[in-house]
């Protein structure tokens, strides 16, 4: 059955579908409890042959966990950019070390926003133990630049235009994990405590049609190009990981 606008909550609505005048002056004049800030968000597998589809997290193994032969051939061919436009492979930003590499909705999106957020204040502890925070969100270098501009994320910002390292972790996409009733639950949250959606990043054509159904998730990777020891992916939007998970396989 199709999802339509007036099936749903009017901040849910204004998630999934394309906002009315009247829904952006309902979600910009909610009450807050904090002052008004900006800030998007945005879960994974490695090398002994684990299924690509595996499910949320995967665990928190101090070893390699395992990804498919075909899924690291496919990611040592992604490409990602700087915020300057230059160019890497998606590998480089783990070879020569450790790095949480967060995978986000999309560049406007609230609720990675306020992932980035959460993984940003252990910020220091990852420093403390040389392991470098990475975002990476399927959009244009200037989404990935207004994203950096809005938030002022502390980690590093890289753009992957192709959606070529979603494909690679199978990460999933459509309505139904997007459409979800702990999603809704989020967002309001998210608008509680202050964080706002970007709808211009939102609604440019290229997220709606790609990114705007996209899930992502986090990962943490490196030293060494398939050095893979934790993998979340996101089963829905706002699927958010214990973030002591990530510590402990990142810093411990």
């Amino acid at each position: 059955m199709a999802i339509t606008p007036s099936a749903v909550s009017p901040i849910t609505r204004a998630y999934l579908f394309p906002v009315t005048s009247s829904l952006q002056n309902f979600t910009n004049n909610l009450t807050l409890s904090h002052a008004d800030k900006t800030v998007l968000i945005s879960s994974s597998n490695a090398r002994r042959p684990v299924s690509a589809a595996a499910s949320s997290s995967i665990g928190t193994a101090k070893s390699s966990i395992g990804i498919s032969e075909e899924t690291g051939t496919l990611l040592e061919r992604v490409e990602v950019f700087d915020l300057n436009g230059n160019s890497m492979m998606i590998s480089d930003l783990w070879k020569d070390r450790k790095a949480v590499v967060a995978f986000a909705r999309h560049f406007g999106c609230v609720l990675c926003r306020t992932r980035a957020d959460k993984l940003a204040a252990k910020k220091d502890r990852m420093d403390a133990s040389g392991v470098a925070l990475v975002l990476i969100g399927p959009g244009s270098v200037d989404q990935a630049r207004a994203f950096s501009e809005q938030t002022s994320f502390k980690g590093e910002v890289y753009a992957d235009p192709s959606y070529a390292s979603y494909k690679a972790l199978s990460f999933v996409s459509g309505v139904t994990t997007t459409f979800t009733p702990g999603a809704a639950l989020k967002i309001i949250e998210a608008y509680m405590e202050g964080y706002r959606q970007d709808w211009e990043i939102s609604f440019e054509k290229d997220t709606r049609t790609k990114g705007g159904w996209q899930q992502g998730g986090i990962m943490v990777a490196g030293p060494g190009i398939s050095n893979i020891s934790y993998i979340h992916k996101d089963k829905e939007a706002g699927d958010d990981p214990d973030i002591e998970e990530i510590l402990k396989a990142c810093c411990s």
